[in-house]
């Protein structure tokens, strides 16, 4: 799974600044999650698409969610959504909830495309303006 973000989150190189908290996520971070879901290839060998769920107060927050590359458009990130809905429903939290970086203007509309809203905006320290993009989606 660590190797599909990377490959998945390398078109965000030299876009984003700050640079992205991926090049210090670990497997051991992974595996503390509180829930990774993985989507494998057609031989059970590669993870394809995956993404970590995280339950806060009022959301089910959505965190790294990766498709491969070469799987875009094949309805990966729309069925893990839909996963991730199915979860805030059962944990009685009425709203998904993503971040995108300010600078990824194609993950806005994938998103939008996807039912969420822009909701927020937050700043990394040290910032003076936004740097991230709150998305939310009710269930």
């Amino acid at each position: 799974m660590l190797a599909l973000l990377h490959r998945a989150f390398a078109r965000m190189a030299g876009r984003i600044d700050p640079p992205s908290s991926l090049a210090r996520l670990t497997v051991a971070d992974l595996a503390a999650a509180w829930e990774v879901w993985v989507t494998p290839d057609e031989g059970g060998a590669h993870p394809v698409a995956c993404m970590v769920l995280t339950p806060r107060p009022q959301a089910l927050y959505l965190g790294k969610l990766a498709v491969a590359p070469e799987r875009h458009r094949q309805g990966l990130a729309r069925a893990l959504i839909a996963v991730a809905g199915a979860r805030a429903r059962a944990l009685n939290l009425p709203v998904l909830e993503l971040q995108t970086r300010v600078e990824l203007t194609e993950n806005h509309a994938a998103f939008a495309a996807l039912g969420f809203a822009q909701s927020g905006s937050t700043k990394h320290d040290g910032f003076a303006r936004p740097t991230a993009l709150t998305f939310t989606k009710p269930v």
